[in-house]
C-alpha cells in the first residue's frame, strides 16, 4: 500500500507539472487534456455570449416592430372599415343611378320606336 501511495502522489505531481507547462508543441497535439477542456469551455462560453447578443438584437427589433406596427395596423383597419361603408353607399347610389339610366333608355327607345312608327304612317298617308 505505501508503494501505491507513492505512485499515486507521483502521478498527481506529474499531472500538476503538465498543467503548468502548457502545450508541448505549437499545434497543441501534446497539450494537457485539462487545458483542452478549459479552452473548449471558454470557446463555448464566447460562442454562447455572441449568440445571446444576436438573439437580444433580434428580440429588440421584433419588439420595436410590435409596438410601432400595432397602432399602424389598427389605424389601417379603422380606415378600411370607414372606406367599406363609403364604398357600400357609393355602390348603392351608383346602382340606383344605373336603374334610372336604364329606365330612361327604355323610355327613349320606346319613344324612338313610336316616332319611327309615326313617320312610317305619315309617309304611307302621303
Amino acid at each position: 500500500l505505501p508503494c501505491a501511495m507513492k505512485m499515486g502522489s507521483s502521478a498527481v505531481a506529474l499531472l500538476f507539472l503538465l498543467a503548468l507547462s502548457g502545450p508541448a508543441s505549437s499545434d497543441g497535439a501534446l497539450a494537457n487534456p485539462i487545458r483542452k477542456v478549459v479552452t473548449m469551455l471558454q470557446d463555448m462560453q464566447t460562442k454562447v455570449t455572441e449568440e445571446g447578443k444576436k438573439e437580444q438584437e433580434l428580440y429588440d427589433k421584433f419588439m420595436c416592430y410590435c409596438k410601432t406596427s400595432g397602432s399602424a395596423l389598427s389605424a389601417s383597419i379603422s380606415d378600411a372599415s370607414a372606406k367599406i361603408e363609403s364604398v357600400g353607399a357609393s355602390i348603392k347610389s351608383d346602382s340606383e343611378e344605373k336603374a334610372l339610366t336604364e329606365a330612361n333608355l327604355q323610355k327613349d327607345q320606346d319613344s324612338r320606336a313610336a316616332a319611327k312608327d309615326d313617320v312610317s304612317k305619315a309617309t304611307a298617308l302621303r
